[in-house]
C-alpha cells in the first residue's frame, strides 16, 4: 500500500476485507474510474471504498494523482527505470509487477521507452505454498528420477506464475509428492526471472520460497539467462517464465541438449494455440516438451490438465471448430471445457483443426521505419 499517493491509500484501505484478501489488480487509469480485480470478479471503487459496478460513481484519479503514483514506483528517478518503461512494466519489492499505459516513443521503429503515461495496472504477487503438489507427480521421468520437459499453459491470469514458482521450490526441496519417489534427491534449480515475479528478489536475494537449491538471475532476458545458467551455474532444471521469442527456443534447445531439463510457461488456451504460435509449435513439432499442463480458473479454484506429447501431437492432427481466443474467467465453467463430462473428469477430450505448419521467419531486427516519436 505504501506505492500509493494518500489519497488513493486511503480509498484501498476502505475496501471491504473480502476484497482486500483476494485483490489481484488495482487498475489507475487518469480520469477514469478506479477498478480493481479479485477472483473471477471486477468492481469500480467508490471514494468511500465502497464496490460499484456503476462507473459513474467511482473514484477517478486526476492528472497530479497519476504523476505522484509514476513518482513512486520509479523510487522518485525515472531515468533509472528507463529500460523497465521501456519494457512497459516496472517490477516493486515483493514481485509486484506493474503494467503502464501512455505514449511510447519510437528509435527507428523500436519502442525506446514510455512518456505522457497515465495508466498503471497492478498486479498482486502471491506465494502458494503447496499449490505445486498435485501437479508435480504427473510430470516425473521416474527413469532419469526428475520432470519431464514441461511447458504450463494457459491465457493470461491463470495461475501459471503462481504454479511454476511453487514447482521450482518443491524441486529444489525434493517435494515429488508421489509414493515412488521418496528416496529420490533434490535437484539444483535454475531460475531466469526475467520480469523479477517468480523470485521476488532484492539486491539478488529471492523474498519468495523457492528451496535450498535455487540460484536466481533476476532481471535477465531469458535467452540470456539461459545460456549464462548453462556456462557458470550447472542447473538441473531451468525454469522460465513465458517464453515465445524465437531466441528463447534456441536457447532452450542448447539447455535440453546439454542434459538439462526444462519448466517453463507461456501464453495458450489450448494445443491449437500452442500449434497456432510458430515459436512453441516448432519446440511442439520437434518433441522438446514431454509434458504440458494446461490451466484454467472459475474464481478461487484452478483446475489443471496434463497432456503427454505423444497426446499433444495426437490432439493436434485432430479437427473441430472452435471460437477463436480465450474464454473470459467470469464465463460458466462449461463454456471451457464444452467435452468435458464433469469436473472431476481426470481425461479431457480436446480436438484440433488440422492445418499447416506455420513457417518460422527471423525478424528483423532493426524494426520497420518509421517516426522517432509516435
Amino acid at each position: 500500500m505504501e506505492l500509493f499517493p494518500t489519497s488513493l491509500r486511503l480509498v484501498l484501505e476502505r475496501m471491504p476485507a473480502f476484497a482486500r484478501e483476494s485483490l489481484e489488480e488495482i487498475r489507475l487509469r487518469e480520469n477514469r474510474p478506479l477498478e480493481i480485480s479479485y477472483g473471477s470478479r471486477y468492481a469500480f471503487v467508490r471514494e468511500d471504498g465502497t464496490l460499484t459496478e456503476q462507473h459513474k460513481e467511482a473514484f477517478v484519479p486526476g492528472r497530479e494523482l497519476s504523476r505522484a503514483m509514476l513518482e513512486r514506483v520509479t523510487n522518485h528517478s525515472i531515468y533509472a527505470a528507463e529500460e523497465e518503461l521501456r519494457r512497459g512494466y516496472i517490477t516493486v519489492s515483493g514481485g509486484h509487477r506493474i503494467g503502464l499505459a501512455g505514449r511510447t516513443v519510437l528509435d527507428k521503429g523500436l519502442v525506446s521507452h514510455l512518456r505522457d503515461i497515465a495508466g498503471f495496472n497492478v498486479r498482486i504477487a502471491r506465494a502458494r505454498i503447496g499449490f505445486g503438489a498435485q501437479v508435480l507427480p504427473g510430470l516425473l521421468d521416474f527413469k532419469a528420477r526428475t520432470i519431464r520437459h514441461t511447458l504450463i499453459v494457459s491465457p493470461p491470469q491463470q495461475g501459471k506464475t503462481t504454479l511454476i514458482r511453487d514447482l521450482a521450490r518443491c524441486l529444489s526441496s525434493g517435494e515429488w509428492n508421489h509414493p515412488a519417489a521418496q528416496d529420490w534427491d533434490s535437484r539444483k534449480v535454475g531460475v531466469v526471472d526475467e520480469r523479477s515475479e517468480i523470485a521476488a528478489s532484492e539486491r539478488g536475494v529471492p523474498t519468495f520460497d523457492l528451496g535450498p537449491r535455487c540460484d536466481v538471475l533476476d532481471a535477465c532476458p531469458k535467452a540470456e539467462g539461459i545460456t549464462m545458467m548453462l556456462r557458470s551455474l550447472s542447473p538441473e532444471i531451468i525454469v522460465v517464465d513465458e517464453i515465445g521469442r524465437p531466441e528463447d527456443a534456441d536457447a532452450i534447445n542448447e539447455a535440453i541438449h546439454a542434459g538439462v531439463r526444462v519448466l517453463a510457461t507461456a501464453h495458450a488456451k489450448d494445443i491449437a494455440d500452442v500449434f497456432s504460435r510458430p515459436v512453441l509449435a516448432k519446440l511442439a513439432a520437434d518433441g522438446v516438451f514431454g509434458a504440458y499442463v494446461f490451466l484454467s480458473r472459475s474464481g478461487k479454484k484452478v483446475e489443471h490438465r496434463i497432456v503427454t506429447a505423444e497426446e499433444a501431437m495426437q490432439e493436434s492432427s485432430r479437427r473441430y471448430s472452435r471460437t477463436i481466443g480465450a474464454t473470459p474467467r467470469d464465463a460458466p465453467w462449461e463454456s471451457n471445457y464444452a467435452n468435458v463430462k464433469s469436473p472431476s473428469s481426470s481425461s479431457v477430450e480436446v480436438t484440433v483443426k488440422s492445418r499447416p505448419m506455420p513457417v518460422i521467419r527471423s525478424p528483423d531486427a532493426r524494426g520497420a521505419s518509421g517516426d522517432d516519436d509516435a
